[in-house]
């Protein structure tokens, strides 16, 4: 959501708080703003501006100011409208104290109503104004201890990072359910809401956890709880470089991370062979290894397209391994008192670590005694800190708001764990394990021509409507195809599994409604024949993608996307490709930025 870069230091010129935040714009925004203290005049100067960064930089170009501290912010509006106003950071009445707040304050209204009987002028309809307000009142000349009489007063899920001007020469970072992090230069010092605004200055990073605060100054940085207690914090290396979180050439993020998966799988993959096929290899789970000899059921939780993964997760499991699986959306997980079982293993699937409904599931799993794992790409994120053992992706930066390489490198993961546990029971899964090595290589070759999508693309671009389905591991596939295309194209999509079209969607088939079906050949092929002819006699339009050498889908399919015959239970990975370039370059067609799809974020961290 909202993108948060603090800076104290050196005086430094304010272009570099602004170059910060861009590298946080792929979170989402709607506005923009900076708070700077000129230390030459003593003053606060802040700008504000609705859309896109640019317009931002527009206002600030020709200011030559060095400033420390700095507070840069992108805005995701939930309490208030779209205005300048409504932008952080957010002032006392005074101008002395300066917020930038991601995350929502459940008693604002409570607290606001309080100030405003006080006397309290509220320039925003923002939640976040009360909390300069707070300190204001608080504020004896030392911010960190304003921060420290002020949180415990609130309630809800929030990053906070404040600068004062009657206290310029300290920065304060307070985390509560909502990711923040300090990156650690030599004497200066910068607090960010993830990995990607720091790692030009530094690559040395401390993850806060709930109820911590950093107090940062040119002379150093401590990491306190709420009381003022000093705590010992590990120091975490940023393992990746400013070019990986860069386009490296190509027009979106969203293209170079679709054209990059071949290279990402690989290095997903590399280390977790075992030595004969068919077993697999997974040191991170190793510290749990004595408790999942005892599992007897698995839970995958996630959100997005992170749940779609584990839908493919769960038969991958529930097949091969011969353990039964359960999938749920994290968001409707807990509050259904869900009983937590002791031999359950429980697997949060999150790209960011950070999502806020999987963070909210795990940490009820957690407190009734429930073992977790999780697959993560963000080293050192909450749900990473949080789950007893598991897996990172080892993808890099995901920029790009709508996922490719972190989806099929969960898909890959997931493989994996189907052989480790087949593996504890004595079963090798070596069409699994050696298929997976040639998955890259295929991948390479497919993506070496996309001329054909691109066409495709060109034949569908106007319309409304689109269908796409699929069985047993192609199901998640059409859904997770569905959910590409309508969130970076803004094309109405529905994705459904092939046995429930005459349950419904088949009363929207007509000429002017497009399916995608995902028809391979595979265990269903059949059963997905006979949708796609019932979709044909009443005039549908059949986009198929199809195992080479399929002569038969030609013969009714209005087009045909082959993709190389591998294992079932491998396909996923590559029929997943495809419907991700259809989706991009639908987007580009329809005059839309993929990598900034409206309204949505790369990292949903509210709830």
């Amino acid at each position: 959501m909202c993108g948060i870069v603090g800076y104290i230091g050196k005086p430094k010129p304010i272009a570099e708080g602004l170059e910060a935040l861009k590298r946080l714009e792929y979170r989402g925004y709607d506005s923009a703003g900076m708070a700077a203290y000129d230390p030459k005049e003593r003053e606060v100067m802040c700008i504000k501006a609705v859309g896109k960064i640019e317009k931002l930089e527009k206002k600030l170009k020709g200011i030559n100011i060095k400033a420390s501290p700095f507070l840069f912010y992108t805005r995701w509006a939930t309490h208030g409208g779209v205005t300048e106003q409504n932008c952080h950071p957010h002032s006392d009445c005074k101008g002395n104290i300066w917020v930038a707040h991601n995350g929502i304050i459940e008693n604002y209204q409570q607290l606001k109503e309080k100030l405003v009987g006080e006397g309290h002028k509220f320039l925003s309809e923002t939640d976040t104004e009360v909390i300069p307000h707070l300190l204001e009142h608080a504020f004896k000349g030392d911010i960190a201890k304003a921060v420290q009489k002020v949180v415990p007063l609130l309630r809800g899920a929030f990053a906070l990072v404040i600068i004062a001007k009657q206290d310029p020469t300290r920065l304060v970072a307070v985390r509560k359910s909502a990711p923040l992090l300090v990156g650690i230069g030599k004497r200066e010092y910068i607090a960010a809401s993830d990995p990607s605004a720091v790692v030009g200055m530094t690559k040395e990073v401390v993850y806060l956890d709930d109820g911590e605060m950093a107090v940062m100054s040119d002379k150093g940085y401590t990491v306190q709880d709420i009381n003022g207690n000093h705590l010992k914090k590990k120091v975490d290396f940023i393992d990746w470089n400013i070019e990986d979180a860069q386009k490296g050439g190509y027009e979106h993020f969203m293209l170079k991370e679709i054209m990059e998966q071949p290279e990402t799988i690989a290095d997903t993959m590399r280390g977790r062979f075992g030595k004969e096929a068919g077993t697999a290899k997974l040191g991170g789970l190793e510290v749990v290894g004595d408790r999942l000899k005892n599992i007897e059921r698995v839970h995958i939780l996630a959100m997005g397209t992170a749940y779609l993964a584990g839908l493919v997760g769960e038969q991958l499991i529930s097949e091969h391994a011969r353990i039964p699986v359960d999938t749920d959306p994290a968001s409707e997980f807990r509050y259904r008192k869900p009983i937590i079982e002791k031999n359950t293993a429980y697997l949060f699937i999150s790209q960011s670590g950070e999502t806020a409904d999987t963070l909210a599931a795990l940490r009820e799993v957690k407190q009734q005694g429930g073992l977790t794992l999780g697959i993560i790409n963000v080293v050192g994120s909450s749900v990473a800190r949080e789950v007893e053992a598991g897996l990172y992706n080892h993808v890099g930066p995901e920029i790009g708001v709508a996922s490719t390489k972190a989806f099929t490198s969960q898909l890959a993961l997931l493989a994996f764990l189907a052989a480790f546990f087949a593996n504890r029971k004595e079963k090798k899964l070596p069409e699994i394990t050696e298929g997976l090595k040639k998955i890259p290589g295929i991948l390479a070759r497919m993506l070496k021509d996309t001329r054909q999508i691109q066409k495709l693309a060109q034949k569908y671009a106007k319309i409304d409507n689109m269908l796409y389905i699929g069985r047993k591991y192609q199901y998640p596939i059409a859904l997770e195809g569905a959910l590409k295309l309508k969130e970076i194209s803004y094309v109405h999509a529905e994705g459904f599994s092939g046995g429930e079209l005459k349950h419904g969607p088949i009363a929207l088939i007509d000429e002017r409604v497009p399916t995608v079906a995902l028809c391979l050949s595979d265990s269903v092929y059949e059963k997905m024949m006979s949708n796609i002819q019932e979709i044909k006699a009443r005039n549908g339009p059949i986009i198929a993608v199809a195992t080479e050498g399929d002569k038969e889908i030609a013969k009714i399919a209005d087009d045909v996307l082959y993709i190389p015959r591998v294992p079932e239970p491998l396909a996923p990975l590559l029929s997943v490709v495809p419907l991700q370039l259809f989706a991009y370059f639908m987007a580009l067609l329809r005059g839309y930025d993929p990598d900034k799809p409206r309204n949505l974020a790369k990292s949903v961290t509210v709830e």
